[in-house]
């Protein structure tokens, strides 16, 4: 069993429109967008990266905002629900919030003994809030949502699998432990973990495979502290037989890739550099930065991105 894992790192998902998904996480949800860049792979597109004030891992959500794209369908393979940690007694003012700004799919429920306000994002992203008792983690505080109510960070992701045989394996090798069952559900948590340290798997036998698209989360990554700590993990899962990709330099972290069992796409990404390597702390995701690979599309990408409040 490996004991390199600390929890979440990061949770990327795709959207149709970036203003749209700026202004919700931001201006709605009180998240600070930490980071302003473009996608790896299709440069076009922005990279938008939302969480505390510095981006701490296990804070932080990020999007691929491709323009006009269908929204994704719901089903297995794929991370259902991103829950977030708020302070305890914090969802009746959640509540108001949401209602007041028009978010749909409000629906309060209780999950292993939580209270939980589930919610949809602008694409029907699914997204929950949790009510954590002292959670220690800093909340950003000046995006319009003060501290006793403010967003810690993750509290957990929920997969949809149709079996969880494979994946709660594999989880457990990576360091998970099983802490609870019930009503189909085996939550997983990382012990001494980060904060971000819980999974769900949510067992679907008879649900047909989820489609991608807008409101679908693309990948799930776990934190690593380093490097070198990294390899070790690419190491022993590359011993265990799963194909993972080599260490690619993501500018904020670097980053291994593989498929696991149920068909969810895991990242194993370190804690550093961090996103403050090219930005003071103070002025964390205003200006836009551009791989080094694409830097000469720079004048392209201005004129063509659109724009986006800070």
């Amino acid at each position: 069993m490996l004991d390199q894992i600390k929890g979440l790192h990061h949770v990327t998902s795709m959207a149709d429109d970036a203003h749209t998904n700026n202004h919700f996480f931001t201006n709605m949800l009180g998240l600070r967008r930490v980071k302003k860049t473009v996608n790896f792979d299709s440069p076009d597109v922005y990279h938008l990266y939302y969480g505390d004030e510095i981006g701490t891992p296990g804070t932080v959500m990020t999007y691929f905002p491709f323009p006009q794209m269908p929204r994704g369908r719901a089903g297995t393979g794929e991370v259902g629900t991103t829950v977030f940690s708020v302070p305890e007694g914090s969802l009746g003012f959640w509540q108001n919030r949401l209602v007041r700004l028009a978010v749909g799919g409000l629906k309060e429920t209780e999950v292993f003994g939580e209270k939980r306000l589930n919610f949809a994002g602008p694409d029907g992203d699914g997204l929950a809030l949790v009510e954590v008792k002292d959670d220690p983690r800093k909340p950003w505080t000046e995006g319009g949502v003060s501290e006793d109510h403010a967003i810690r960070g993750f509290h957990s992701v929920a997969m949809r699998l149709r079996d969880e045989g494979g994946t709660a394996e594999l989880l457990k090798f990576m360091g998970f432990e099983e802490l609870d069952r019930k009503d189909g559900v085996t939550r997983l948590i990382m012990p001494g973990g980060n904060g971000a340290s819980l999974v769900d798997l949510e067992t679907l036998p008879n649900i047909s495979r989820a489609a991608q698209g807008a409101g679908s989360v693309h990948h799930v990554a776990f934190a690593v502290d380093n490097r070198e700590k990294q390899l070790e993990v690419r190491k022993a899962l590359m011993d265990t037989g799963y194909h993972v990709t080599p260490v690619i330099d993501r500018d904020y972290f670097w980053a291994i890739y593989f498929r696991t069992p149920g068909g969810v796409l895991f990242e194993i990404a370190t804690n550093e550099p961090g996103f403050d390597r090219d930005e003071d702390v103070a002025h964390l995701g205003e200006a836009l930065k551009v791989p080094q690979q694409h830097r000469h599309l720079r004048p392209i990408l201005e004129s063509n991105l659109q724009k986006l409040e800070t």
